[in-house]
């Protein structure tokens, strides 16, 4: 791990490579897991918002959970994560049509028609946040249905961290982004990445 700023990065972002294959894994993290996509507290009013302005391209069953139990629920961890169907698909997810599931939320932000951004839990991943005492731990989740991620990203030569770089500029500002960029060639200099 390298400490930029107070957060405590794994060497796996530098490592690894990666850019999301949705023709290969067609939005599996949307539907795949055992809980919803973690929330921060001051995220939940911007779920809620979206579910009002997005309610008719939701699914039925999603439009029934969010009535019942709202867009959030806490999860055997204690963390506040995005409600699911039937215990899998979020609630904000909606199948494209050509069978790829896709983040309602994401969408619509793209098209200009809501200002909210789906949660950075969902913008970082593969990389999932925690803390450690008064920092911040900056992880790489490895999982099965993102392989084929990890190989786009190495054909590409793309590293994670660079794959990821507006949701880390989103989750840590510019400077600690900037910093990232020094690490990761002061780590290449110093023979720990591969060339």
């Amino acid at each position: 791990m390298v400490e930029i700023l107070d957060t405590l990065v794994s060497l796996d972002l530098f490592r690894e490579s990666f850019c999301c294959d949705l023709t290969s894994c067609r939005g599996a993290c949307c539907v795949e897991g055992d809980a919803g996509a973690p929330v921060d507290m001051d995220e939940i009013a911007g779920l809620e918002e979206a579910a009002e302005v997005l309610r008719s391209e939701l699914t039925p069953e999603a439009q029934a959970e969010i009535d019942s139990n709202g867009v959030v629920y806490i999860d055997r961890d204690g963390q506040f994560v995005t409600s699911i169907v039937n215990n899998r698909d979020c609630v904000f997810a909606v199948r494209h049509a050509d069978g790829t599931t896709l983040c309602a939320i994401d969408r619509a932000q793209r098209e200009g028609r809501l200002d909210i951004q789906k949660p950075i839990s969902c913008a970082l991943y593969p990389v999932r946040l925690s803390s450690v005492g008064d920092m911040t731990a900056v992880n790489y989740h490895r999982w099965d249905i993102c392989r084929c991620a990890c190989e786009l990203g190495r054909r590409q030569n793309l590293p994670l961290y660079q794959f990821l770089r507006e949701p880390l500029i989103r989750a840590f500002g510019r400077e600690w982004y900037d910093e990232c960029c020094t690490v990761a060639r002061e780590l290449k200099k110093a023979g720990y990445l591969d060339e």
